[in-house]
This record gives C-alpha cells, structure tokens and sequence, in this order.
C-alpha cells in the first residue's frame, strides 16, 4: 500500500469527531507557557508570518484558539477597487471553480459532486444557483482564517449540516467521494445585489468549530438532521455585512465553497485551480445590469 492510500485509509478509519471534540477542548485552554510553546512550535513548523498579525507575540495569545484565528494590521488586506469587483473572502488556495452544470461541482479530476447535498439537501435553496458559477478555497494551517465578504449582503439563511469530519487537504479531495458534501458544514445564505451567494463553511479534522459573527459558535446538535435558521432581509433586525467585513472564523482550518447564480458575475481570467487568494483581492466582476 502507498504512503497516500495508508493516510486514506487511517482518515476513514479513525474517530474523527471524538479526536476532533478533544483536541477542540486543548485549543480553547489557557496553559500558559505550554499553550505559548505550543504556538512557537506550530509557527516554526508552518512558517506562519508573524509579521503580519496585530499582535505579533506568541504570548499574547492565552489559547491556542486565540492565536489560530488572530487578527490581522490594518492596512495588510488592502480592498480592491471598483464597485463590481467580488473580492476573494479568505487567505488560502483556489481548489477547484467553475461552472455548476447539472447541479454538480468539481471537487478535483474525476470526483464532481452535487451542489444540493452541499446545502443540505433544499430543492428551493438549490435552484437560484444552477447554471451559475462555484469555487472551492482551501485554508492551509498557516493561514488566516477568518472569513470576510467578497460583497455586500444581507443574510436570510443559515444551515447546519452534520456530517463526517475528513481533511480537507488536496491529497483528500482528490480521494474521498463527495468529501465537501459528506463533512459537517454551516451554509450561509446572503441577498446580494447578483441574486443570493451561498457562502459554505465546511468543517474538518480537528476543526473544533466553525463560528459565525451574528451567532457565534454554531454548536453541532446532537443527531443527524439538518438544522436552518431563516432572517429578516429587511427591517431593523436585518443581518447586513458590507464587503469585506467578518462573517465567520475557522478553530482550526477548512474550506470555504461559494456559490452564485446564472449570469450573474464572471470569474477573474487569472483565477485557477492552485491559485493563491489573498483576501479582498478581486475575484470576479459583476456583469452589467442590462446583461443580468
């Protein structure tokens, strides 16, 4: 058996979510010089660029969660220019984009799976984003990982969606069938001004949890259905984020997939599968209204 089909075999084979839970509990404790040990280590280690966090002092953080989703200086993911720019939301790597055809995404060469069971199963949330276009970002250890809007909006659903807990890495989604649709995800629905944009935040290995800035952390309920939650879209109570702004964070990394519907915005010529995404870089360009 090769190195990579052991490491496969030993993801479907092992606890994920019970080794998942445990190692969650140790990054949200305060050990002091052993957290601070252990923070020195894992930058050496994923040669993380200190440089660029506000507080660039491992000590500082008290938990190793503090550290993992630290922020950033001001002035280090400057905004990109042009009102219908969609800027990348994350730090990370393009896995795979396209074009949604037939209900399907590409998760790697050979592997396509359906955009319905990556939202949870919804016919009706599924339809506005058939024909329309996809891309899959992957967050490397090193990163910064919290997410941020490529575009203004207003959020009217979220969607808890339990599942497995494998990696997320390449050498994963090139292997395991469906992975991005199998693993446990929070799907955030937003009315923007191309339609709604599907924001999917799935979990892996070790991601102790996935927090959102109008829930917090969005706690896995116990069993296996589906859980949605529905906002106002207008009103006082409306959820509105303007680009760039926070809308979730990774304790320990992941993806993020997003979604949009038919002719609504092009992808970047320059954006493929491998690239590295800067957040708040340009990403796509809204067409034009009379194209829309």
């Amino acid at each position: 058996m090769s190195l990579d089909k052991f490491k496969i075999a030993m993801q479907y084979a092992m606890p994920k979510h019970f080794i998942s839970r445990v190692v969650g509990k140790l990054a949200a404790a305060k050990a002091g010089a052993l957290t601070t040990t252990l923070i020195k280590l894992f930058i050496k280690q994923y040669k993380v660029d200190m440089n660029e966090a506000l507080y660039e002092d491992p000590a500082h953080y008290k938990t190793f969660n503090e550290f993992f989703t630290r922020p950033l200086k001001d002035g280090v993911r400057p905004m990109a220019q042009g009102e219908n720019v969609i800027t990348h939301p994350v730090d990370g790597a393009i896995s795979q984009l396209g074009d949604i055809v037939d209900g399907q995404l590409i998760q790697a060469k050979g592997h396509d799976y359906s955009l319905q069971a990556l939202l949870g199963g919804s016919e009706d949330d599924t339809t506005p984003f058939l024909g329309g276009k996809f891309a899959t970002i992957y967050l490397a250890p090193k990163d910064y990982h919290r997410i941020h809007m490529p575009i203004d909006g207003t959020l009217s659903k979220m969607i808890y969606v339990p599942g497995d807990l494998f990696s997320v890495n390449p050498l994963t989604a090139r292997n395991v069938p469906n992975l991005f649709a199998r693993n446990e995800r929070v799907v955030a629905i937003f009315e923007t001004e191309i339609g709604p944009l599907a924001m999917v935040l799935v979990g892996a290995t070790i991601v102790a949890s996935i927090e959102t800035v109008w829930a917090g952390t969005v706690t896995p309920p116990a069993g296996s259905d589906v859980f949605s939650w529905n906002y106002p879209t207008k009103g006082e109570n409306a959820i509105t984020l303007k680009k760039g702004e926070e809308m979730g964070r990774f304790k320990l990394g992941s993806t993020v997939v997003l979604a949009w519907g038919a002719d609504k915005a092009d992808i970047l010529d320059d954006q493929l599968p491998e690239t590295v995404t800067r957040l708040n870089t340009a990403f796509a360009t809204i067409k034009e209204s009379e194209e829309l």
